[in-house]
């Protein structure tokens, strides 16, 4: 009740004053995607499962954006972006969980406070060959025996971010405070990186950190990095892309090895009119395990889609994915595995208003 409350609020506010809207460019945005998937090993029993899944694609949100021009260049930016799970209906965490940050912008940039997407995760999904499909790519977290396992951070909350855009090239840093009443790295979240675009070839490169709390009596921090190096390339209807993380987790407990792993992929896409075929391929290299713990997964992607229009595509994706040494493995970064390799099919139709 409280989320229906705060969403009737914001569209009557929107709704009063039709200059203000004008001033202040407001624009209703979403994407409305959801599928029908297949796929074997879906519970403890390894049974097979047919299920409708929101995002196959790209995950679901609707928001609103805007901006208002101060004059001298300069403008104030807003967003406010919140996910569905089009499954359910129902709202993919808090009301505003994917963005909800306020700032500015001009000729030097844009800064913008509050909660969104990090710097590495935004230079990373335009090196996605599925362009960060929620099912099926293992570009921002690989499951290996759990979810989202040697992945990277894609949103902080509590974050200043800055964006800057130079000819060809992109780059920018975000700080995610940790808030606490103690060190400044308690809890604090670093991004940073940059890519360059031209004659249809892209570089990209980043880095991230992310301090956890303080190990109760101990006082060292979990300490996480992340870094990235990819390359696209386009030439005509054909597409190349590949891609590398590194990822390490520090533990501050003594005596635990660190967690490492290092994630790897390339894709080759084709246009041909309004169909677009994908394949693409991920693996990740486990470390710092025991024999026979050491899962180094591999997921094959396919995926055709039609554009029925600039805003509406059909898709069709099948993927496997397999595990070393009987460890468990999940298609999807976000589900648990229930087996040593997992199949899976889905078609699904998206829609951008």
């Amino acid at each position: 009740m409280k989320h229906s409350a705060l969403a009737l609020a914001v569209l009557a506010a929107l709704s009063l004053s039709t200059p203000a809207l004008a001033q202040s460019n407001v624009q209703v945005y979403g994407l409305i995607d959801a599928g029908a998937e297949f796929v074997n090993h879906a519970g403890e029993d390894g049974g097979n499962a047919v299920r409708v899944i929101s995002g196959g694609k790209n995950t679901s949100r609707w928001g609103f954006r805007g901006s208002e021009d101060l004059g001298g260049g300069l403008k104030a930016v807003f967003n406010l972006e919140g996910g569905i799970l089009m499954d359910t209906g129902a709202s993919d965490g808090a009301i505003f969980k994917r963005q909800a940050y306020v700032g500015l912008e001009g000729d030097f940039g844009r800064v913008v406070i509050g909660r969104s997407f990090t710097t590495v995760y935004e230079l990373v999904i335009k090196f996605d060959p599925l362009g960060f499909a929620p099912n099926y790519s293992w570009a921002t977290g690989g499951s290996a025996t759990r979810p989202s396992r040697y992945g990277m951070t894609t949103q902080f909350d509590n974050l200043v971010k800055y964006t800057g855009r130079t000819g060809g090239f992109t780059y920018g840093a975000t700080v995610g405070l940790g808030e606490g009443s103690g060190s400044s790295r308690d809890g604090r979240k670093l991004a940073l990186g940059g890519s360059w675009f031209g004659d249809g070839l892209g570089v990209m490169a980043s880095w991230e950190q992310i301090n956890g709390a303080p190990v109760a009596g101990v006082g060292a921090l979990d300490e996480t990095t992340a870094y990235h190096v990819a390359v696209d390339y386009r030439s005509g209807p054909w597409r190349y892309t590949a891609g590398k993380r590194g990822y390490k987790l520090a533990q501050g407990r003594a005596n635990i090895a660190d967690l490492r792993g290092d994630t790897y992929w390339g894709g080759i896409t084709r246009t041909i009119d309004a169909v677009t075929l994908t394949g693409a391929v991920y693996h990740i290299n486990t470390k710092n395990l025991p024999a026979a713990q050491d899962a180094d997964p591999t997921m094959f992607v396919a995926r055709a889609m039609l554009a029925l229009s600039k805003r509406t595509d059909l898709y069709l994706s099948v993927a496997h994915a397999k595990a070393d040494n009987g460890q468990l493995i999940g298609l999807s970064r976000d589900d648990p595995g229930f087996g040593s390799t997992q199949s899976g099919i889905t078609a699904g139709m998206q829609h951008r208003f």
